[in-house]
This record gives C-alpha cells, structure tokens and sequence, in this order.
C-alpha cells in the first residue's frame, strides 16, 4: 500500500475568552479558531511497528520522539481500536513549537487523520473523538481543521462560515509553555473569570457571506484573556504586535493561543505580502509566515 500523506495546518485563535477554571483544574474556553495555509507534512507508511522520524527546519525544537504528540495519539487509538493498523510516521517539521498555533496538536490531529484512512474509521466514529481529546485540548478542533467556534474544554466544536482572510503569522522564535501562561492568569479551581452577564451579551459572528471587515468589527469585541499574561511571560510578543500594528492595511492583531505567535488581518494580500517582507527585513531572527486564515 503506497505511504499516506497529511497536512497538520496551523491553527489561530482569532479571539480567546477564559470563562473559567473547573473544580478539576481544567479551563473552560470560548474561542473563535481558524486554520492557516502554512502546515506540518505528515506521511505514513504502512507496516507492522509504529515509529516516527522527524525530519525539516523546525525538527531540533521537537523534542524527545517518545514524547510527541503524533506517537501519543497513535497509541491512545491502538488501545481504543482492537487490532488497529499503525506503521511509520514521517514528520516534516516547519511550524514552530509552543508558539500558540498548535502545532503539536495539528500534527497528533493529521497523525488520527491518517490512522482513520488507513483503517476505514469515520472522523466521527466516537473512538476517535475521545482520543482526539485525550491527547490534548487542541486536537478535536484540528482533526476537523476547519474554522469553529470551541467551547468547553476543547470538545465542543460549532463550524463557522469564515471568509478567506489575507494574514501574517509571526513568531519571535520565544518559545511559551501553555501551563505558564494559565500559571501567571492565576485562576483558582471553581474561580469564573466571565460572569453570567458576559456570556449573555457574548457577540453574534456573522453568517455566511459575512465580510473581513463585518468579522473583524465583531472581533474587535472580544478579546485574548491570555495576551496579558503571556507578555508578562515574554514581553517580546509585545513587540511583535506593536510591528504587526505598524504595518499599512492592518484591520487587526493581536497574540494566538497562548503565544508567542500573533497574527494580522488584512483586506488585501498584496498588503499581507508587504507587511511581511518588511518584518522579515527589520527582523530577520523571527519566523514569519504571510498567507490566508480561512
């Protein structure tokens, strides 16, 4: 059977609201979430031992192999599928790692993908739905790898109607563990941060057909919980916004995830392109991507 081959595209956080933090520690989260075009490449090569080799310009920030997120998942759905076919995985790794994109959790997500294809498993079959979760919050949102509104842990998903968005990505290459940024908001077990009222009055997204500048105006309503706490982390993400902000033809920026990667809409690519170019010059060390969020 010849090698089967998937993208783990990167995800943005085009707003992040923390509702809370549940009695058992988890954080209840209200975000708008959409997928860019610059992705990890995923192949998987049928056979007997499940392996993964990490190959490309970000393999090094990976880490150890056994700790990786594709192995994780691939594991979780062996014990969860009886007689599951695994084999080798190959990742080529070009999207920056704790950088608030999941890209750990695209990966794991394409990895579910690719086990689903090799086993004539449904992407709705519940076994892999729950091993989605178990491997990581982000991970049912990119094994759908379309734009949603996620709510709860993670787990729950509502697809939206998104246009293509000209953007840019762009990383100082300042990696930020998830945990710290959760650590330093500093909610306590059973604390609310976003009151009844908050939740009543939350914004309607616009329908399909709804423009860049209609998503934009209701986006500007809703903010990142977690960009305060992350500059508090790395003040460079700071700088980062304070670039992408400069930059002509900007409608709106601000931090992803948990950081350090943020991003800017644009109405125009040629804008998007410009903006790019200019960060890349002035700031060579940072990884940038220019490209659509849809």
């Amino acid at each position: 059977m010849p090698a089967l081959i998937e993208e783990g595209r990167a995800k943005v956080n085009l707003s992040l609201r923390v509702v809370g933090r549940r009695a058992d520690g988890y954080h209840d989260l209200e975000s708008v979430v959409a997928f860019a075009d610059c992705a990890d490449r995923l192949t998987l090569e049928p056979g007997d031992e499940l392996t993964l080799a990490t190959t490309g310009p970000l393999a090094a920030a990976c880490g150890e192999t056994s700790d990786n997120l594709v192995l994780k998942a691939a594991k979780l759905l062996a014990d969860a599928v009886p007689n599951l076919k695994l084999g080798a995985f190959a990742l080529d790794k070009v999207l920056p790692v704790a950088a608030g994109i999941g890209g750990g959790s695209a990966d794991a997500a394409a990895a579910l993908r690719l086990l689903a294809r090799l086993n004539n498993l449904s992407l709705d079959d519940p076994r892999l739905q729950a091993v989605a979760l178990a491997t990581g919050a982000d991970v049912p949102v990119c094994l759908l790898s379309r734009a949603c509104d996620m709510t709860g842990v993670g787990e729950q998903l509502l697809p939206l109607a998104l246009p293509s968005m000209p953007c840019v990505m762009v990383n100082p290459r300042v990696p930020v563990a998830t945990k710290d940024v959760f650590k330093e908001l500093g909610l306590r077990n059973g604390e609310l941060l976003v009151g009844a009222t908050s939740v009543l009055g939350a914004p309607a997204w616009p329908d399909e057909g709804g423009s860049i500048s209609d998503w934009v105006e209701v986006l500007e309503t809703v903010p990142n919980d977690l960009e305060a706490p992350a500059l508090r982390i790395e003040p460079v993400i700071g700088d980062v916004l304070d670039a992408l902000r400069a930059s002509a033809g900007v409608k709106l920026a601000r931090m992803s995830g948990s950081g350090a990667t943020c991003f800017a809409i644009y109405g125009a690519a040629a804008d998007a392109h410009a903006a790019a170019e200019k960060i890349r010059s002035d700031h060579p060390g940072w990884w940038g991507h220019a490209g659509t969020l849809s």
